[in-house]
C-alpha cells in the first residue's frame, strides 16, 4: 500500500484563512493612501527647497532683492484661479500664468523670475508644479513678493498628510513642516526671506 503525502482541503483553508487576515491587518496597519499623501508631501517639500536654492542662487547673482519685486504687491499661483487663493491680502492682486507657460524658468512661468539670467545659467530646468495641482481642491505652489523689496516667500499651500501636515489638528509632532517653517499658516508649507506676505 503506498501512501500519498499532501494537504487535506481543511487545511488548505485554515492557511487560505490565517493569510487572508495577515493581509488585512498589514494593509490597515501601513494605510496606503496615506503613504501617497506622505509622498506627495515629501516631493512638494523637495520642491520648495529647490525653489529656495534657485531664489539664493539667483539673488546672489543678481545681487539684489530688488529684482524680484512687482509692481505691487502680488501673489503668483501655479494654476488657474478664478479669484485669489492667496489670502485677503492678495483678494484683487494675483496672477495666472497660461498653461502653456507656466513652467517656464524665463519670467513668464507660475513664479516671475528670469533664473536663466543667472550667469551660470539656470539650476531648474522647468519650474516644478504640485503633485496634484488643483487651485480649485487647494494644493497649489505660489509665490508672492512685494513691491518694497522687502522679500518674498513661496508656498506648498496645502499639505495633507498627518505625518508632515497639521491635518484636522492631527500631526506628527516630530516631521511636521508646516508649524515648524516660521510662517503663519498652519496648513501650508511656507519658506522665502519674508514669511509674513
Amino acid at each position: 500500500m503506498t501512501k500519498n503525502k499532501g494537504f487535506t482541503l481543511i487545511e488548505l483553508l485554515v492557511v487560505i484563512a490565517i493569510v487572508a487576515v495577515l493581509a488585512v491587518v498589514v494593509i490597515l496597519t501601513l494605510s496606503p493612501m496615506e503613504l501617497i499623501k506622505q509622498a506627495r508631501d515629501s516631493t512638494r517639500i523637495s520642491d520648495l527647497s529647490t525653489l529656495r536654492s534657485a531664489m539664493a542662487m539667483y539673488l546672489a547673482d543678481q545681487a539684489h532683492l530688488a529684482d524680484i519685486k512687482p509692481s505691487a504687491t502680488v501673489c503668483y499661483m501655479a494654476g488657474t484661479a478664478t479669484t485669489s487663493r492667496c489670502g485677503a491680502a492678495f483678494a484683487t492682486n494675483y496672477s495666472n500664468p497660461t498653461s502653456s507657460t507656466s513652467t517656464r524658468v524665463d519670467g513668464t512661468g507660475w513664479l516671475p523670475v528670469n533664473f536663466a539670467s543667472i550667469t551660470s545659467g539656470s539650476p531648474l530646468g522647468s519650474l516644478p508644479l504640485d503633485p496634484v495641482n488643483n487651485v480649485a481642491q487647494g494644493y497649489f505652489y505660489a509665490y508672492a513678493a512685494t513691491n518694497t523689496a522687502s522679500g518674498f516667500k513661496i508656498v506648498a499651500n496645502a499639505l495633507e498628510s498627518r505625518k508632515y501636515g497639521n491635518i484636522g489638528g492631527v500631526m506628527d509632532a516630530q516631521n511636521n513642516v508646516t508649524n515648524k517653517d516660521g510662517g503663519y499658516s498652519s496648513s501650508s508649507y511656507e519658506v522665502g526671506t519674508n514669511l509674513n506676505l
